[in-house]
């Protein structure tokens, strides 16, 4: 079904120059119009312990955070109602409001609103979380640095909104569930696929460096539980006796630097074979590159063993001080990094790290561990057999992992653009919405945490109908 969105008959100027042009027949008012800020307190600390996400809205505290509040705390706390909408005043710059379903208990940190007349709570929600308003929450809130400041309540109600009447109010949020539906629908089918797909990569892994390329070879007991049979002509032994050198990095921090040539790595800057530098990787100056520098080569592999355990990346010349939480092992002649590196992603490598971890809340791997690790060595001809056939097959995987994502992506924020579209009154949704078939609310939730690419080849106007039927398909 195709839904053409088109403007408002007749605008006017709402007489506020960031609001700019508002359909003819909304009324512009301040929020402190619209809304009065309650402070109840709860007393007693009796009552569920709700919390305020960025995704899930409220929700209660236990679903969010294994962080128990005591009852003095509690008591402190603010009572929230069912309808009442919710801000966290260090976030409000960020879009951080929701509207409660239940009632319950608020940090007192947040700012409990309740509206002075008849409306629509879900509109404002969507409302206040717009890149517009936005903006002028951001420009409004007061304090240190833009991580601490506070969006004050008097500072809160001085921003002018323009608001439609109630029945246009309820027409503009059905039409809005109705269209999240959709777009989570289409989400939730990528996210599986690409689930199937991590799936079926760790499959072929697992296959080709544990049994080979060939599916007759005769197979013979490893003598390693979780490695199963392996070819009989392939050989085990410890990566200790594959390599010249396993160590870690730098137990203590280096002397850091604005800018340079040279970064101080970490297990979290290991990815899919790469050494990623991202904007909070520290540089190091060219005194304290030479001091930690370790003897790294293009037989090199670097794994994760704190945190993201397993994490591995090539080394390829840079120029880097590594910390504790990544390891570096030296393949020997025996022993290509390139079989090391899928083998060491494949589930019986994995298997064996999860029996070797220790911590409870931060996992870290040790160097023993990683030394004792028992690794099947195939004849150099078949380990780069497999290998190139990995990448070939991997890189496949990867490509429709890649455009999944980015499809995500673009509906994730083909969402955003349409409900600020929306509720600012950019498009005229009353008939599109009165048209709507009735449909039960979707329980199954979606991981909207994900971090995703946002590059795509997808025109700017494409349709949004045309991808959900894509997806349904």
């Amino acid at each position: 079904m195709m839904y053409d969105l088109n403007p408002y008959p007749k605008y006017k100027d709402s007489g506020v120059p960031w609001l700019g042009q508002v359909p003819e027949h909304w009324e512009v008012r301040r929020i402190k119009v619209l809304f009065r800020e309650k402070d109840e307190r709860s007393g007693d600390g009796r009552g569920v312990l709700l919390s305020l996400t960025r995704v899930r809205g409220i929700v209660p505290q236990a679903e969010a955070s294994s962080r128990i509040a005591s009852v003095e705390d509690l008591s402190k706390y603010k009572v929230c109602r069912p309808a009442d909408l919710v801000m966290n005043r260090m976030q409000a710059w960020s879009g951080m409001f929701a509207v409660s379903p239940q009632e319950g208990l608020i940090s007192p940190d947040y700012s409990v609103f309740g509206p002075t007349d008849a409306c629509i709570i879900e509109y404002f929600e969507h409302l206040f979380k717009t890149p517009v308003l936005v903006d002028q929450f951001a420009q409004r809130s007061k304090g240190i640095g833009s991580g601490f400041n506070r969006l004050y309540t008097p500072d809160f109600g001085s921003v002018s909104i323009a608001v439609p009447p109630l029945l246009e109010q309820s027409s503009i949020v059905r039409y809005l569930d109705y269209m999240d539906r959709r777009i989570r629908r289409y989400i939730r089918a990528k996210q599986k696929l690409i689930k199937l797909l991590n799936e079926q990569k760790q499959a072929i892994i697992h296959q080709a460096v544990t049994r080979g390329l060939n599916p007759n070879v005769r197979l013979k007991p490893s003598g390693v539980d979780w490695l199963g049979d392996v070819p009989e002509h392939w050989k085990i032994a410890r990566l200790v006796q594959l390599t010249t050198k396993i160590g870690d990095g730098l137990h203590g921090t280096p002397g850091y630097v604005d800018e340079s040539e040279y970064h101080f790595i970490n297990g979290n800057n290991l990815s899919g074979g790469a050494i990623r530098i991202t904007p909070s990787t520290r540089c190091v100056s060219q005194v304290e590159f030479q001091k930690h520098k370790i003897a790294l080569n293009d037989d090199t592999i670097l794994m994760s063993i704190n945190g993201t355990i397993g994490s591995v990346g090539f080394y390829r010349g840079e120029s880097l001080v590594l910390g504790k939480s990544a390891a570096y092992i030296n393949c020997d002649k025996p022993l290509m990094r390139s079989f090391l590196f899928f083998f060491l992603q494949s589930s019986a490598a994995k298997e064996f790290f999860q029996l070797e971890l220790t911590g409870t809340t931060i996992f870290n791997l040790s160097l023993a561990s990683i030394r004792n690790l028992s690794v099947v060595l195939p004849p150099l001809a078949e380990q780069i057999a497999i290998s190139s056939f990995l990448e070939v097959r991997i890189a496949e995987s990867d490509d429709l992992i890649d455009r999944a994502q980015r499809q995500i992506s673009l509906l994730r924020e083909y969402r955003t653009r349409l409900i600020a579209d929306v509720v600012t009154g950019k498009v005229d949704v009353r008939e599109v919405a009165a048209r709507l078939p009735e449909e039960a609310e979707e329980r199954e939730l979606i991981d909207e945490t994900e971090t995703l690419t946002d590059d795509s080849e997808m025109p700017e106007d494409a349709d949004h109908d045309e991808l959900i039927e894509e997806a349904e398909a």
